[in-house]
């Protein structure tokens, strides 16, 4: 009785995954357009395309299980939409604007890696092998996409500090005063990691 109450809720979580996944499809291409950077909006565009394969490898399970993905409105993911699209009509430019869509990013990132650790765990319990490692490829790549949103995020909040339009003008003016830059940034990151 207890796994039929487990697969019952199971179903009910990767519904709501499905309904995330599927709204983000939709809001990947606004953010996209939003960035001020190239490197941020091809990040989100990158991650428009992993987010559909992510769609693909739900429907996948959905169709294992005899079940159709549709029936469900994740409201979470809804709010964290529209918490991004908010961000970026607040009125920021330029690497501060990046800086807000990147948190906003996290944000769904963080919301998805929550999700798939937890319905990985069910479908462990369930014995559930192949859907595990669908949802593991998918849970690794949202933890890479969250990683990748963390380094930019840095960049961005770095560039957009009181202070730093001169050496940003330097840096396009000097390429190699920038990857002397980008050396500091991760000498600073290495010795936070040793100490």
């Amino acid at each position: 009785m207890a796994d039929k109450g487990l697969k019952e809720l199971y179903i009910d979580e990767l519904k709501d995954l499905y309904s995330a996944e599927t709204q983000l499809v939709k809001a990947l291409p606004k953010m996209a357009k939003s960035a001020a950077s190239d490197e941020l909006r091809q990040g989100f565009e990158e991650h428009l395309e992993q987010t559909k394969g992510h769609v693909q490898r739900l429907e996948q399970i959905f169709e294992a299980l005899g079940e159709s993905p549709k029936g469900k409105k994740c409201k979470g993911m809804e709010g964290l939409i529209a918490e991004g699209s908010e961000v970026a009509e607040e009125g920021y430019e330029g690497n501060i604007l990046d800086a807000a869509l990147i948190g906003a990013a996290q944000r769904v990132e963080h919301y998805e890696i929550a999700g798939y650790g937890t319905v990985r765990a069910m479908a462990e319990v369930l014995g559930e092998d192949e859907h595990v490692s669908l949802l593991t490829e998918t849970l690794d790549e949202e933890k890479e996409t969250d990683e990748k949103l963390t380094e930019l995020a840095q960049e961005a909040n770095s560039a957009g500090t009181p202070g730093d339009e001169d050496s940003t003008a330097v840096d396009e003016e000097n390429p190699e005063a920038k990857s002397i830059g980008m050396e500091r940034k991760n000498s600073k990151k290495t010795s936070k990691r040793v100490a």
